[in-house]
């Protein structure tokens, strides 16, 4: 494992550093693309689609209203019909599958990335990440915050304010912090 970059280290769900300078530089490209779109007209829809496309690893459509943060891009990959309110973050260390006809409400935080319990580690830097998945036709309601290895079943229903720590079963509403499922749909 030691001959590994720290950027695949990344990407396989290994413990990485993020100080790295590979891995520094491909978040700055993305920082200065997520700005030039949170800055663009908004009367040029094509552009803001264009920057999206750019900045994702797959892009399939989607609106994304402005301010829209991310630490890659390349590790996004949107399904059709996808729509994010005001405010998304998506932390993508590791990779996040967004399915078809997802709708995101305001100020949501999507985060892959987490750290060792190991203070000692922690002070050295240390990451990891692990994927997200949300399937087809998933709402994820104000303020959610989803965080690193789960999997959201399509039909799901995430409620305003819930903080999903564990995998959440298609068909069903779940809220709380955390997240509990609270009626099956």
């Amino acid at each position: 494992m030691d001959d590994l970059t720290e950027k695949q280290k990344m990407l396989a769900g290994l413990e990485y550093y993020p100080s790295n300078k590979v891995l520094q530089k491909e978040r700055a490209i993305a920082k200065k693309l997520c700005q030039q779109f949170n800055q663009h007209d908004l009367d040029d829809r094509k552009g803001s689609r264009n920057l999206i496309k750019e900045l994702f690893g797959s892009y399939e459509g989607a609106w994304i209203e402005p301010s829209f943060y991310c630490d890659y891009g390349y590790n996004i990959k949107a399904g059709k019909n996808f729509y994010a309110n005001h405010g998304l973050i998506i932390l993508d260390a590791g990779p996040v599958e967004i399915g078809d006809d997802v709708m995101i409400g305001p100020s949501v935080l999507i985060s892959t990335s987490t750290h060792p319990l190991d203070p000692e580690k922690r002070k050295k830097g240390i990451e990891i990440a692990r994927p997200i998945t949300i399937g087809n036709n998933v709402w994820i309601g104000m303020g959610a915050k989803i965080l690193e290895g789960v999997v959201i079943g399509d039909n799901a229903v995430i409620a305003a304010g819930a903080v999903v720590n564990k995998d959440v079963v298609a068909n069903s509403l779940v809220a709380g912090v955390p997240a509990k499922v609270i009626k099956n749909l």
